[in-house]
């Protein structure tokens, strides 16, 4: 992102305060390791899709028009008490995300070990290629699986606790990372006050956060970014654990947790909240069952059900591995992004490249990438091929071609 301004709602109902965060990140030229635990819709053809031409240079009458649109769309939000940003974009005409997986900032784990002992270098922990796309990219994200914080109790009885101390998310600046899901079955491994301080943590580094919240009315709030005259919502939810009393707590009216999703009906009126106030809405969504390549039955089952109610893009993480991409009812769906950077495994993961247009989704590429020895980078050659080959026996009903550029199929 090249820059941003961020609205946040006062606790007491005044005036909202506007941060603004322009050139923070993404033009700083260094940039990072993992642990022992583990609008309308996509444009759907039978054609290859060929790599995005750069936009046309809008004349300064159509400039103004946009950067005009823009503000309106901005002060309406403030008006509302919207968590919105505005993004400035480098293409006047597109807008660009990029989707990781999971991230483990975690000192006791063996990514971030290694990246110590390695003398914290990111251009030794990233392909310089790969950190180029995060840091290029006009919204960068991520799920971060762990809370921020030097407080609280581990969860007795989970095999896997996480917890990163706050000055680690430095780390997300070299990145890039411009929001983070933390809707995920990791965020309350601490408790609750060290779930509070992952909102701080994030709030003070000017970071958007989705999914969580310190309270069910924050956890439900969508996030807004108005770039290029549109409004693109985002918007996640975890189904994981999937038990009566998960020990990931659900937020509530009075207490800080997630938002759960294993029964859809408070993520679909979220969905349909962000549809009315958005041109665009993507769901980042906490599924699926761990190392399994194939979907399961609640991945099955829900993905048609938010694909009806409105989203336009549904990008899922969880399993630790690579799931197919598919579509349902014209709306793309990657089902799992995989790790990113997270364990010591070798295993193949990506980077997801998306253009939004104000016509809709322009294109999705698929950026092949593997995680071994405790870096990521992005592969070129006989490696990218095999993991495109891998990805297209995984997704019958998609073609992807040889830069990893997807066509959907209406199913």
């Amino acid at each position: 992102m090249l820059g941003y301004a961020a609205v946040t709602e006062k606790k007491d109902s005044e005036t909202p305060i506007v941060i603004d965060f322009a050139g923070l990140r993404q033009n700083d030229s260094s940039i990072l390791e993992d642990g022992n635990a583990q609008g309308a819709n996509a444009a759907v053809t039978d054609e290859t899709v060929s790599e995005p031409e750069t936009a046309e240079q809008l004349t300064s009458t159509e400039e103004d028009a946009v950067l005009a649109e823009n503000e309106r769309l901005f002060d309406e939000a403030i008006q509302k008490g919207e968590n919105v940003y505005l993004v400035n974009c480098e293409d006047r005409e597109r807008v660009t995300f990029a989707f990781a997986g999971d991230i483990l900032l975690d000192d006791e784990y063996a990514m971030m070990f290694h990246y110590r002992t390695r003398g914290s270098d990111i251009n030794d922990t990233f392909s310089a290629d790969l950190l180029e796309r995060m840091r290029s990219a006009d919204v960068f994200m991520l799920n971060n699986e762990f809370p921020f914080s030097t407080r609280g109790t581990p969860t007795e009885g989970k095999t896997f606790t996480f917890r990163a101390n706050p000055a680690n998310v430095d780390i997300y600046e070299l990145l890039g990372v411009d929001i983070v899901s933390l809707a995920n079955n990791h965020a309350y491994d601490f408790g609750e006050e060290a779930l509070l301080d992952t909102f701080t943590t994030l709030e003070n580094a000017g970071i958007p956060y989705v999914g969580a919240g310190r309270n069910i009315e924050e956890a439900r709030k969508p996030v807004y970014f108005i770039a290029n005259g549109m409004k693109i919502a985002v918007v996640s939810a975890t189904q994981i654990e999937r038990n009566a009393v998960p020990d990931t707590r659900e937020a509530t009216a009075t207490n800080a947790g997630v938002l759960r999703c294993m029964d859809p009906a408070a993520l679909l009126e979220v969905i349909a909240e962000a549809k009315e106030n958005s041109d665009f809405v993507i769901l980042y969504i906490h599924w699926g069952t761990e190392s399994q390549a194939e979907t399961d039955w609640l991945q099955d089952k829900q993905a048609p059900v938010y694909a009806q109610a409105g989203v336009d893009l549904i990008i899922g993480d969880h399993p630790h591995c690579l799931q197919k991409l598919d579509s349902e009812s014209g709306v793309p769906v990657v089902y799992s992004l995989g790790n990113y950077w997270f364990n010591s495994k070798t295993q193949n993961t990506c980077l997801v490249e998306v253009g939004i247009r104000k016509e809709g989704m322009e294109y999705l590429r698929f950026i092949p990438c593997v995680q071994e020895n405790c870096r990521t980078r992005q592969l070129e050659g006989a490696e990218k091929d095999e993991v495109l080959d891998y990805m297209r026996g995984l997704s019958p009903n998609v073609s992807i071609d040889d830069e990893g550029y997807v066509t959907f199929r209406d199913t």
